[in-house]
């Protein structure tokens, strides 16, 4: 028997959305793990090489890159950049999400419902395919989607997110099955809230009533993510896939 390997020397790890919150948090942990991380950010450049700095002065090693990846174009050109720089994209996490806002359906418009998709069901695909033809020649690769513990909650007034975190879950299940025999895994990450910077301006009563919910009586915090995300990017977990592994100190124990 030989000890379980979580190691991720020579691997290159693309995180979606990791300037900020639990991407950040993956991001680091991936690092920490011996992993070439390429950190992706769309918009606030500023703020993302703050964070790359935070990275790099950790002794970590690793890359910054801006895309938009819900652009097909740009997931493309995201995908060569960080072949150029670090090497071919061995695993795949992504968490990147835009704004959240719980609306009774009335409120919705099928606009919003589409930027939800776009964010949890095109984003997956296009990294995916983007980086497949390096795994399938390999033989190994690991794809890992953050979803989220709503789908299976039911949480409500949140159609629009949950309906698409629900086709997030439905892709990963399916596409576990076509790539298991290429040797790439397909994984969920579903944390529970675990605040973070864009939960700043929430309601002080809101979050009290989440947290009095939690079977462990605390607030998650984004290190909480850490061993989880390694463990699942590692050869350790070569024959787990289609998981959908929960981080909300048992929230959806029952």
């Amino acid at each position: 028997m030989h000890a379980p390997n979580f190691s991720l020397d020579g691997k290159v790890a693309l995180v979606t959305g990791s300037s900020k919150g639990l991407g950040k948090a993956m991001a680091f942990a991936l690092g920490s793990a011996g992993a070439k991380v390429a950190f992706n950010y769309a918009n606030d450049k500023q703020w993302a090489e703050k964070t790359f700095a935070e990275y790099t002065a950790e002794g970590y090693k690793g890359g910054l890159f801006r895309a938009s990846v819900i652009d097909e174009a740009e997931v493309t050109r995201l995908n060569s950049e960080i072949a150029a720089q670090l090497g071919p994209i061995d695993i795949v996490v992504v968490s990147a999400t835009p704004a959240q806002p719980l609306k009774p359906i009335e409120q919705y418009d099928w606009d919003f419902y589409q930027s939800m998709y776009d964010y949890f069901v095109k984003s997956p695909y296009l990294l995916t395919r983007a980086a497949l033809p390096h795994m399938k020649k390999q033989k190994w690769g690991r794809i890992i989607n953050i979803t989220s513990e709503v789908f299976s909650r039911g949480v409500s007034p949140f159609s629009a997110y949950v309906a698409a975190k629900g086709g997030q879950i439905g892709w990963s299940r399916s596409m576990a099955n076509e790539l298991a025999p290429f040797g790439i895994t397909v994984n969920m990450l579903a944390p529970g809230w675990i605040p973070v910077e864009r939960h700043a301006e929430d309601s002080e009563a809101d979050k009290e009533s989440y947290r009095r919910l939690i079977p462990m009586g605390r607030w998650g915090v984004p290190p909480d993510l850490a061993g989880t995300i390694v463990y699942l990017a590692s050869e350790s977990s070569n024959f787990v896939t289609g998981q959908d592994i929960h981080v909300n100190g048992g929230m959806t124990v029952g």
